[in-house]
């Protein structure tokens, strides 16, 4: 298994995508080459502070002179900066030199890159991101996060199909429940958009949907794939992510401003790590961009070296589960039902 690693990617880069490297090459001995792509000198640098050795037969640095930042827009800056990090790691994926593209940086590029580089699945004609969320009844994948905020109905269609042939090749969930995002349960709720999703799902032979779904299903009701578009998910997923950081940190202030809670604190800190470790997205690593035609893992900007170390992993996985294989049979089986009625 062969990644190419964006390692000027992310608002901590490079110094978290080495950590992350580290301990990839460490856990993972499926991993037989981690390619680790930027600026040269700054990431020949960065290992000799942290200790990767880059003698390691499993280890190379691939040089790529320009970086593309957070706030820069996508499209346009991958077909100008022709030599960033993203775009040659992306070229790696496409030329089959790497199996997986891993990255925490700009999401607009990165989306871009693939999109422009590997084109997308027969079938698919926008990509979606599937983000991780724990439920009470395991993991729930929001898709799409980000990618496609003005998406169509046949586009969450699409989504559906892949989210289900993810869950099952990489969860292992037999019969994948799928719900759309909308503002009640009810049948007839949500916007012409969902109404017209809502049909289009329940004629679409090959996935269990479970009809519509609400914010507080995400958590309290089992289900594996919600669909929405990129403009709801990203938002749906950041609002989460903040809500989960602020309820930490009022826990903390209302813990210190008492002695007894002090130590109750303390003879439960094993439950608080298990609950922080569950909650985090550093555990989960990184969001797959299911639709193209490559393995393509989309990190948090902010990402850790745990993180950059579990998106690793996810791109393992994902490639081990010959997970577009599966997408493309299930988009294949589709077409022939739609083809035959027709």
């Amino acid at each position: 298994m062969k990644v190419a690693l964006d390692a000027m990617g992310g608002d901590h880069a490079p110094a978290v995508n080495i950590g992350g490297a580290i301990d990839a090459l460490r856990y993972y001995p499926k991993l037989q080459h981690l390619y680790l792509v930027g600026v040269e000198e700054v990431l020949v640098e960065e290992c000799k502070k942290q200790g990767l050795d880059l003698n390691d037969p499993r280890v190379s640095i691939v040089g790529a002179p320009e970086v593309i930042g957070m706030a820069e827009p996508g499209a346009k800056t991958v077909r100008r900066k022709k030599l960033s990090s993203i775009s040659i790691a992306m070229d790696m994926v496409k030329e089959g030199r790497a199996d997986a593209f891993v990255s925490a940086g700009n999401t607009g590029a990165a989306v871009a890159a693939a999109t422009l580089k590997l084109r997308t699945l027969p079938g698919v004609d926008r990509a979606g991101i599937a983000s991780a969320l724990p439920n009470e009844f395991g993991i729930c994948h929001i898709l799409d996060a980000g990618a496609n905020p003005e998406a169509k109905p046949e586009h969450l269609v699409a989504y559906a199909v892949m989210g289900t042939a993810f869950s099952r090749g990489v969860l292992g969930v037999k019969d994948p429940k799928v719900g759309l995002m909308s503002n009640g349960e009810e049948d007839e709720k949500g916007t012409t958009f969902t109404k017209e999703t809502f049909k289009l799902l329940k004629e679409t032979p090959g996935i269990n949907f479970v009809g519509n779904v609400e914010g507080r299903d995400l958590f309290e009701t089992e289900l594996d794939v919600v669909l929405c578009d990129g403009f709801v998910g990203n938002i749906m997923l950041k609002t989460i992510e903040a809500t989960a950081k602020a309820v930490s940190k009022w826990l903390k202030t209302e813990i210190k401003g008492n002695p007894l809670r002090i130590a109750g604190a303390v003879l439960a800190q094993g439950a608080f790590k298990a609950l922080k470790e569950k909650s985090s997205y550093e555990t989960y690593g990184g969001s797959p961009l299911l639709g193209v035609n490559g393995v393509v893992i989309i990190a948090h900007g902010s990402s850790s070296a745990l993180a950059v170390r579990n998106a690793i992993r996810v791109g393992i996985e994902t490639v081990e589960n010959g997970v577009n294989v599966e997408i493309q049979k299930a988009l294949t089986a589709i077409s022939l039902v739609d083809g035959a009625e027709g």
